[in-house]
């Protein structure tokens, strides 16, 4: 019963990861601190899954409570740290119904994450690939800034933010596949691994030359981009 427990012990702090995540926006405004606890729910959220494998000791319970515990960590969690980052600034600028209009896409996040990892449980598709924007991945996005201390110095930063936010949502629910960073470790040549490889690349790249925070927000959107070049080259090819 002790070892069944483990994983999902691990799961319970990824959401408790996301609530200090809330708190740190509510309470002290740190965003930094928000972001930094973001980042430790979805280390654990890795781990989780692969303690249930090596463990050998998967379970429903563990699939669901897993769904449960993102939701908040990377669905709710970087709504409240958006909110906080965006609101604020664009309320000295702008009137109070033109900063609702544009923290839509945030205040939704939630819900478009709620949906896709709902989606993600009962579809037989995705084993080895994604369907959609995986939730963490999102999450990543607005996390980097955050940790780059990123300011909205005008409204029109505050209008493409949320133009991405709202971009990024869609993405999470829509059927546009997602390459998985799985190797195969039977046969690590780069044909086999190219697309892998080439994110990795792009990586280190990005990490390089901005050797900001930022980078984080830059490699999810490097992921979308060669995803959908690879998508694109697959459709070609048939």
């Amino acid at each position: 019963m002790i070892k069944r427990q483990i994983p999902n012990l691990i799961t319970l702090c990824n959401l408790m990861c996301g609530v200090e995540s809330v708190f740190a926006s509510l309470a002290t405004g740190d965003v930094r601190l928000a972001a930094v606890w973001i980042c430790a729910g979805i280390f654990l959220d890795f781990f989780d899954g692969l303690t249930a494998r090596l463990l050998k000791v998967p379970s429903e319970m563990g699939k669901q409570l897993d769904s449960l515990a993102d939701v908040v960590t990377s669905g709710v969690a970087p709504a409240f740290l958006m909110v906080k980052l965006v609101e604020e600034p664009l309320r000295e600028m702008l009137p109070l119904w033109a900063v609702g209009l544009i923290m839509l896409p945030f205040v939704l996040m939630p819900a478009f994450a709620a949906f896709r990892l709902a989606k993600f449980n009962i579809d037989t598709r995705q084993s080895h690939s994604f369907l959609g924007l995986p939730v963490p991945s999102n999450a990543l996005i607005w996390v980097g800034l955050a940790l780059t201390g990123f300011v909205v110095g005008s409204p029109a930063v505050g209008i493409v933010m949320a133009a991405v936010a709202l971009a990024t949502d869609i993405l999470m629910v829509s059927e546009m596949p997602m390459f998985s960073l799985k190797f195969n470790f039977k046969d690590m040549s780069w044909h086999t691994n190219a697309i892998p490889y080439l994110f990795l690349i792009g990586c280190a790249v990005l990490i390089a030359v901005s050797r900001q925070w930022y980078a984080l927000s830059l490699i999810i959107l490097w992921y979308i981009l060669l995803s959908l070049i690879t998508q694109r080259r697959e459709k070609n090819a048939e």
